[in-house]
């Protein structure tokens, strides 16, 4: 990290420090701890070097490099460093070493702009704990820049893992790495179980020490075949984590998960993923449908809590999932709990936008989750009665307000097929669907109700709630930013749980009070648009449209006169484009990217001015 005076919530991921409500403050706390930390940790050490083409006896360096990774798994300490030169690694790496809270983390990282390939092609996967990366009871790791492909079984109950932490780690990092092609091939059994795989899986396997501070942060996963199992997993006693700005697609079942009470802890009392934060991410292209495991089942989630608890979903993009995020438990007596799921956009799901409870009477319940401030459009595409939000079997005591349900011609907004709905508090939110407020639909209970009035005079839900279109940017693209005219603006009702972003990352409450849905508008205080003050910071906001196919663009503020450069990158921190590279006066700025030279996938853009930096993540789909 650059030697740079800096606020530190500028630093955190945004949202760390945004929720008052006092279970969470005390998570933001102990985040707040943590990135102080890794600012402060000290980086002094020795630089070493992998090649493909060196010698495991060589001493490591440049001129001289090692062969393997699994060399330098075997020898770094505290501090260190190895930098892999691009190629192809037929290997599996083992990580015997820790850094150290005094002398720094050990850092495996490409080299410059190439990329190291670790590839599984023909390796056979063991029957037991492993990766392509494995680390087990060790600390302070980073890995980043990595292509890690091709990792495959057909063999029943073999679990292959891209990146696997199991035991009492702590402090690891997985910072821009591709992970694709991790995939179980096996027959399930009778019971439609024994094949499983994950890109990236984190199990927390001991009691009471946890697996703790942990960050995976704009990581890419893709193309994953993961029988009954999940994409990206923490599972078990895991906590103080960070999931964040990763993008996810293309995957057979889940797309990322927080699980609890599946006995993966030694100790049940422990046996829960919990105090996280999971914001900014991208997920999308999710379905269990043709999974043997699964058949003709629509089920996974993009986002997925199983019996987790006191973890904030904010500022995610979900679409093509069969589910957008559900908040559940799987275990019957056990509760998922304290979640707070906020300005999401969710939109063209299969089955649902969220939902939330037991998907029968078997299972557990959702108790004390915040749904606040979400937009959802055009959800159950499946048109199976589940609506834009879901409520299941036993959900007690939760808080559905300042959301926007935009249906489909479906019109079903809540579904709700079970009675076992205690002391669920929705409204304050914007309804709306073409077929018009007589003619809308509403479950509650397990009845249905047609029309808005009788709806409402039926259930006392939504006194406070609107039925109008929200006025989208663009409902094609979609673009679910709201326009001038929208009556979600100045809305909804100002809660501790809404946090202080949008979306975008914008400021939440401008003009007194919070909109209804993910994105905050208004037109004379959002410093972007209002260009008649000049202002008083430097801010970069996040590009617009995003996703995108061609072309974006990428906004940000002067205070003063500053030499600005502004690049994107690709997720292995390769050069791109230079958008920016000179002086730039005082006021608002835009710069467009025109995509056309690349290919989709996840992209990285950074300003530079004078002592200040930040960084955004585009989502680029052709």
């Amino acid at each position: 990290m650059e030697n740079k005076m800096c606020n530190l919530k500028d630093m955190l991921p945004i949202g760390i420090i945004s929720n008052s409500n006092a279970r969470t403050l005390k998570v933001c706390v102990m985040f707040m701890v943590l990135f102080i930390m890794c600012i402060n940790t000290k980086t002094v050490g020795q630089p070493y070097y992998v090649d493909a083409n060196g010698n495991d006896n060589n001493p490591g360096t440049l001129a001289e490099p090692w062969q393997t990774i699994q060399k330098a798994a075997n020898t770094l300490v505290p501090g260190d460093t190895v930098y892999v030169r691009g190629g192809v690694y037929n290997e599996k790496v083992n990580i015997n070493v820790s850094g150290s809270a005094n002398d720094g983390y050990i850092t495996f990282q490409n080299y410059e702009n190439e990329v190291p390939i670790l590839d599984g092609t023909g390796l056979s996967v063991p029957d037991g704990n492993n990766g392509m990366f494995l680390i087990v009871d060790q600390h302070y790791i980073i890995i980043r820049g990595f292509e890690i492909r091709n990792y495959r079984t057909s063999t029943l109950n073999i679990i292959p893992v891209g990146i696997h932490i199991r035991g009492v780690a702590h402090h690891i990092q997985l910072r821009n790495n591709n992970i694709h092609h991790i995939e179980t091939n096996a027959p399930v059994d009778d019971d439609l179980m024994g094949a499983d795989a994950h890109g990236i899986a984190v199990y927390g396997t001991s009691a009471p020490d946890s697996i703790n501070n942990i960050l995976i942060v704009g990581n890419e996963l893709h193309d994953l075949m993961l029988g009954s199992s999940e994409g990206l997993v923490l599972n078990g006693n895991v906590a103080l984590f960070t999931v964040s700005n990763n993008i996810v697609y293309d995957c057979d079942n889940i797309g990322i998960d927080f699980i609890g009470f599946e006995e993966t802890a030694s100790d049940p009392d422990y046996d829960q993923t919990r105090s996280g934060v999971v914001s900014g991410n991208t997920v999308y292209n999710i379905t269990s449908y043709g999974n043997p495991a699964y058949g003709n089942e629509y089920s996974a989630g993009g986002i997925y809590v199983d019996g987790g608890r006191d973890i904030v979903i904010e500022r995610n993009t979900i679409f093509h999932a069969d589910i957008g995020i559900e908040i559940a438990s799987e275990h019957q007596g056990r509760a998922t709990s304290y979640i707070t799921v906020r300005s999401n956009f969710l939109f063209n799901n299969r089955m649902t936008g969220i939902a939330m409870g037991g998907y029968d009477t078997e299972r557990g319940s959702t108790e004390n989750c915040f749904i606040v401030n979400n937009t959802l459009y055009n959800n159950d595409t499946l048109e199976d009665g589940n609506g834009e939000i879901l409520l299941q079997f036993d959900t007690q005591d939760n808080i559905i307000k300042n959301n926007i349900f935009y249906a489909n011609d479906q019109s079903l907004m809540i579904g709700n097929p079970f009675t076992e709905n205690v002391n669920n508090v929705v409204d304050y939110n914007l309804y709306f669907s073409s077929t018009g407020l007589t003619d809308s639909e509403w479950e509650w209970q397990n009845i249905v109700y047609q029309g808005f009035a009788t709806y409402k005079s039926a259930t006392g839900n939504d006194n406070h709630s609107l039925f109008v279109t929200p006025q989208f940017t663009d409902l094609n693209e979609p673009n679910l930013h709201l326009l001038t005219a929208s009556s979600a603006i100045n809305a909804g009702e100002n809660l501790p749980e809404i946090g202080d972003y949008d979306i975008d990352g914008q400021t939440r409450v401008q003009g007194g009070i919070v909109d209804i849905g993910a994105d905050e508008f208004s037109e004379t205080n959002d410093v972007f648009k209002d260009e008649t003050n000049m202002p008083q910071t430097f801010a970069l906001k996040t590009n617009y449209p995003n996703p995108f196919n061609a072309v974006t663009t990428i906004s940000y503020k002067l205070s003063e006169l500053l030499f600005v450069n502004l690049s994107i990158y690709n997720v292995t921190g390769q050069l791109v484009e230079i958008l920016v590279n000179e002086k730039v006066q005082t006021g608002y700025h835009n710069v467009t990217w025109n995509s056309t030279n690349v290919g989709s996938g996840v992209y990285f853009y950074k300003l530079s001015a004078g002592e200040y930096s930040a960084i955004g993540t585009c989502l680029l789909l052709k």
